[in-house]
């Protein structure tokens, strides 16, 4: 047994695993910036390529293009910026349920090729390329979606190849969308016409060996980092409760059940072959409150194969909500592993329609918030879970202290609850707003760990190599899955494979402590198209045209260049410098620590991130941070009443979550 007083220093190393020093990566938000918002980089130009590690890569999500959606159309609901005369904007109207014209995704890509090809090393893509169908008048039709999933696919090739070659030079993972298909949210077993539409259509994307296993059931595994980082593209149109083809997770019949034994045998070989994995897909698995996207069966197997097998998931992204926010995942939620019981059902409804106004995401948020406020409470006085590391590992006596005891059992009692001081309890899905403006266009650059893989091999340098080496031999498909002995006074074991745990002599994995791979942060980026697209009218204006690309007399090479100085990308917020999350880096016990903030009440001590707390060392004075709470910002809108003092970190999320859409007054309503 090794010494106690030896444990921190050996569970900090274990943490850490440093190889290239952290600090030599440099943050995207480091960069220099153009005043119109693109990135600047002295060391390399804008849209040049190289073969080395970024340590960045790319989310884009829910684009939904329209080539039917026309500039100076009504905005209403009926009219779908199709038909009557409104304020339809020229790249699209913020804040309305018109999809993407044609001319914001022209433009997303253009600033995506100038200002980030070279400088990521892969793109995560997490569905719905196609319109919506919210038009009677204009219904979709299978010929539309598949071209226009086409197009989305082709401008990817267009932005990341090189030279005349017609192949990406970095990795495209997309995923399969609710409105990808026809009819929307109705996805049969398969093979179906559209696996075998789509393995087509994601040629590029989808490799060779992996073609077959796409056209069973439209999921894949893509490795980025060819041997180190695959990136796992799930098909959540088996989960969804809204898709009235199949039936959960539960029944061997059902595609669920194949997908979730599909994806915990390609856990497992990326176990053996000691790699690390990312799991994207479109629909998210929220469970709170009346939400409930997925079946609870797959959601309790999705939520026990993630722990499990937490210590090579590295993290997990999905879109489909328009909104940007985060979801915890609590194994001790899980009860499935008593086949005695049931799966809890859901009483509340399914997600039959997207969330779309303010009121209803709202609700949901809220409803998030209360299930953060019943998470275990860290003792009084606590610092963060980064900090108490090393505390709270060690059970010495503080010199016979008996305040000090106290302390230190209650601190090693809330570690307990929450699985140590990793937090390991819990997993984290990040849901990425989307391009299509619901809000604001939006697009999120996450950084990751690259320490000691400067010699790794590229995805590029291994095109044209033989593929056979990443298959797995059939002495790594024998199932010698963990599924515990039956004991006396225990119930009877699940019907289905339990995945083996971490080894108990297994450091923490990516998604715990800093270490190859981790997330460390990401840089948000969002359009705001209410200024893009009067700049845009006002150029067209003074040129003697209009708005309405179909109408104008303005000469087309004028219109691009009027395009291209109008439209722009700016940063929203960057997690690993920003003031209010105070994120050191996208482990699960930071967004743990973040949860805990938002879910404070005034009412209640803030003991958990006190005015003592600091970042990477430095005292929260000296980074010129702020406190948690407003107690007197608001008392100008009424002298007489003195107002409750609101928690800033939830009002942060909140106008995050609308891509910072919403005015100060529609957000002091939301977060009464």
């Amino acid at each position: 047994m090794l010494p106690i007083l030896l444990l921190p220093i050996i569970s900090t190393l274990i943490g850490s695993v440093p190889a290239i020093p952290i600090s030599d990566q440099q943050p995207l938000g480091d960069r220099l910036w153009h005043s119109n918002g693109d990135i600047y980089n002295a060391d390399k130009q804008p849209g040049s390529s190289s073969r080395e590690l970024t340590g960045r890569f790319l989310h884009i999500t829910d684009l939904h293009p329209d080539s039917h959606y026309k500039a100076g159309r009504s905005a209403e609901e009926d009219d779908a910026c199709h038909w009557g005369k409104g304020s339809a904007g020229y790249f699209g109207t913020e804040g309305s349920e018109c999809d993407s014209p044609l001319t914001l995704i022209d433009e997303t890509f253009r600033w995506i090729e100038k200002n980030l090809k070279g400088h990521i090393d892969f793109v995560i893509w997490t569905g719905d390329s196609a319109r919506h169908d919210n038009d009677e008048r204009i219904p979709r039709t299978e010929e539309e979606v598949s071209k226009l999933n086409e197009i989305i696919a082709g401008k990817f090739i267009d932005t990341f190849k090189d030279g005349s070659s017609h192949t990406p030079s970095i990795p495209i993972v997309p995923t399969l969308g609710n409105n990808d298909f026809m009819p929307h949210n109705i996805f049969k077993d398969g093979p179906n016409r559209w696996t075998k539409k789509f393995v087509d259509l994601w040629a590029k994307f989808i490799p060779e060996y992996q073609r077959h296993s796409f056209v069973e059931g439209g999921w894949f595994t893509s490795e980025v980092i060819p041997n180190k980082l695959a990136v796992i593209s799930l098909n959540t149109m088996y989960f969804f409760d809204s898709n009235s083809a199949v039936d959960g997770c539960n029944a061997k019949s059902q595609p669920g059940y194949e997908h979730m034994e599909w994806l915990r045998v390609q856990l497992k070989l990326l176990r053996s072959r000691n790699m690390k994995a990312i799991l994207i897909g479109h629909v998210a698995p929220a469970r709170s409150g009346s939400k409930r996207s997925w079946d609870e069966t797959c959601w309790q197997k999705y939520t026990l194969w993630v722990h499990q097998y937490r210590d090579i998931i590295v993290g997990t992204a999905y879109g489909h909500m328009n909104i940007d926010h985060f979801m915890l995942q609590d194994s001790n939620k899980v009860d499935i592993l008593d086949d005695s019981k049931s799966p809890a059902s859901s009483t509340a409804s399914g997600d039959t329609s997207p969330l779309i106004s303010v009121q209803s995401r709202q609700s949901y948020l809220l409803d998030l918030r209360e299930d953060w406020s019943r998470m275990p409470s860290p003792p009084p006085g606590m610092s963060t879970l980064h900090e108490l590391f090393e505390d709270g590992s060690t059970e010495h006596s503080e010199n016979g202290d008996p305040e000090a005891l106290m302390s230190k059992k209650k601190k090693r009692k809330f570690l307990k609850k929450i699985g140590g001081p990793w937090a390991e309890r819990y997993s984290v899905s990040l849901v990425s707003p989307s391009v299509v403006p619901n809000y604001f266009p939006s697009l999120r650059v996450i950084e990751y760990n690259i320490s000691g893989l400067a010699d790794a091999t590229t995805w590029a340098e291994s095109l044209g190599q033989d593929t056979a080496a990443a298959l797995p031999s059939s002495e790594a498909m024998a199932d010698d899955t963990y599924i515990e002995k039956k004991k006396k006074g225990k119930k009877k074991q699940p019907h289905f494979k339990v995945p083996k745990p971490p080894s108990k002599s297994a450091p923490p994995g990516p998604a715990y402590s800093n270490q190859p791979f981790t997330w460390l942060g990401y840089t948000q980026y969002f359009a705001n198209l209410t200024k893009i697209n009067r700049h845009m009218a006002n150029s067209m204006e003074v040129a003697g045209g209009s708005v309405n690309p179909t109408d104008t007399d303005v000469n087309e090479d004028h219109e691009e260049s009027y395009r291209a100085d109008a439209f722009s990308f700016e940063v929203e917020y960057d997690t690993r410098h920003d003031k209010i999350y105070k994120m050191k880096d996208l482990t699960v016990r930071s967004f743990f620590e973040l949860a805990t903030r938002i879910a404070k009440k005034p009412s209640e001590k803030n003991d958990f991130l006190a005015e003592s707390t600091n970042i990477d060392g430095l005292p929260l004075d000296d980074i010129d941070t702020v406190d948690d709470y407003d107690d007197d910002e608001f008392e100008h809108q009424n002298k007489k009443k003195k107002k409750t003092p609101r928690n800033k970190v939830w009002r942060t999320f909140l106008e995050r979550a609308f891509v910072g859409y919403l005015d100060r007054d529609d957000l002091d309503d939301l977060s009464e």
